[in-house]
């Protein structure tokens, strides 16, 4: 798992690698402009920082937020690694993280009498199970699936768990958590007309800011 942003306006010329979940302990380790985060438990590498990235990646430059890295950009950040003495390398990420899902089965949650569980298909051959609060939530609807390794506008990061101890393996999204433009300011799921995509393909964010008209 890779997940990439890019703030110069809150943190400077930084690229920040996110490759792991937080923990408690850390070690940091900083070498030729490149910081190394590891568990300090077991030594799994967390993450890195890479300063002056637009050195090594000059198309950062405009970026903002969330950076979606191609093979050859992060074997670009791996030559630089490698230069800082760093073994521990990054391994490409591709995939899309927003893509169309639809709710083939809901059950309620055994703990839990706001919550329930789905079963939402996010490809002709792969189902998972997502634990889902939205008030609108049903059976035989498209939505925005959130898979781990997505990063939120807000910033928060979709990481596998559980959702009072029941398996959650994705987000199902809203439009005010997707900030889609000219949304209401209420919950409630984003619910993609049958017609407009595919199950399994990447959201396409640019038209679904035309769902809400202008006010």
């Amino acid at each position: 798992m890779l997940i990439s942003s890019y703030n110069p306006n809150e943190l400077g010329d930084i690229l920040v690698v996110i490759t792991a979940p937080d923990v408690d302990d850390q070690i940091t380790k900083i070498a030729d402009d490149v910081a190394q985060i590891t568990a300090e438990k077991d030594g799994a590498l967390l993450g890195y920082n890479f300063m002056n990235a637009s050195k090594i990646l000059p198309e950062l430059i405009g970026k903002n937020g969330q950076v979606f890295l191609t093979a050859a950009q992060v074997e670009k950040l791996n030559v630089k690694l490698q230069e800082a003495g760093f073994d521990k390398l990054l391994t490409a990420d591709e995939d899309p993280k927003f893509v169309v899902g639809y709710v083939e089965k809901i059950t309620d949650h055994p703990k839990s009498d706001h919550l329930k569980v789905t079963q939402t298909r996010i490809a002709d051959d792969k189902t998972v199970q997502i634990v889902c609060g939205s008030p609108n939530v049903a059976e035989d609807i498209k939505v925005v699936v959130a898979r781990p390794g997505a990063m939120m506008p807000d910033g928060k990061i979709i990481w596998p768990g559980q959702l009072m101890g029941v398996d959650s393996d994705g987000m199902l999204c809203g439009f005010r958590e997707l900030r889609i433009k000219n949304a209401p300011d209420k919950k409630g799921l984003f619910i993609i007309p049958d017609d407009w995509q595919e199950v399994g393909e990447p959201v396409d964010f640019a038209r679904a800011d035309t769902f809400y008209p202008e006010n």
